[in-house]
């Protein structure tokens, strides 16, 4: 529903709570309150913006830190009278320099996603013994060729019967082509979007 179509008059002072969402991951990133300027600013800037009740004014998400929240959606509940704001955050979230006001850390559920968050840190950690920094060292060739090998033993362990084996070549396959997709600047995120494009209405 609209944001717009928010029932303000059901608080006090005209001011709703706002539940911030990863819009990656899902988790829930902090609670905040806004009025209807509050509203208005977001949607026009694109940035999450607050009513300070402590402050008495509105106020930025990262105007401070630099940690701004960009706006990706916003909706009404069922009745009116709370938000739900999706942003991608652009640093943590809390104060305290946690990720949410939860102290908890801002991954995903879904354990591709944090594995490749995984192979990123890997990247940029430079550790000569870790095998995902040796592949980023050896180059796109290398690791097409590693994809490509372990495709080949996948199909393989597929003509025979031995369910485990077929299974581990798998898991060999797909975390070599996260490695590449990382290589050459994609996530798994941007070949579903492809897939979901591809079976829109």
């Amino acid at each position: 529903m609209d944001p717009r179509s928010i029932d303000f008059s059901k608080h006090p002072d005209s001011v709703v709570p706002a539940v911030v969402q990863d819009v990656h991951t899902l988790r829930v990133l902090m609670l905040g309150y806004m009025n209807r300027e509050a509203v208005d600013r977001t949607l026009s800037t694109g940035r999450v913006t607050f009513w300070s009740r402590s402050r008495n004014r509105l106020w930025t998400k990262g105007e401070e830190s630099g940690h701004f929240l960009e706006l990706r959606a916003m909706a009404v509940d069922c009745d009116y009278d709370t938000l739900l704001v999706k942003a991608h955050p652009l640093g943590p979230v809390c104060h305290t320099g946690t990720d949410t006001c939860w102290a908890e850390r801002n991954q995903s559920a879904d354990f591709l996603e944090t594995l490749e968050e995984i192979i990123a840190q890997r990247r940029q950690g430079g550790d000569a013994q870790s095998y995902v920094h040796q592949l980023f060292i050896s180059g796109i060739a290398k690791m097409a060729q590693k994809v490509g090998e372990e495709a080949v033993e996948t199909v393989i362990e597929a003509m025979r019967s031995a369910p485990e084996q077929f299974l581990e070549e798998s898991a060999d396959l797909l975390f070599h082509y996260l490695v590449l997709l990382q290589a050459k600047g994609f996530t798994l995120q941007d070949v579903k979007a492809v897939l979901e494009k591809r079976h829109r209405p």
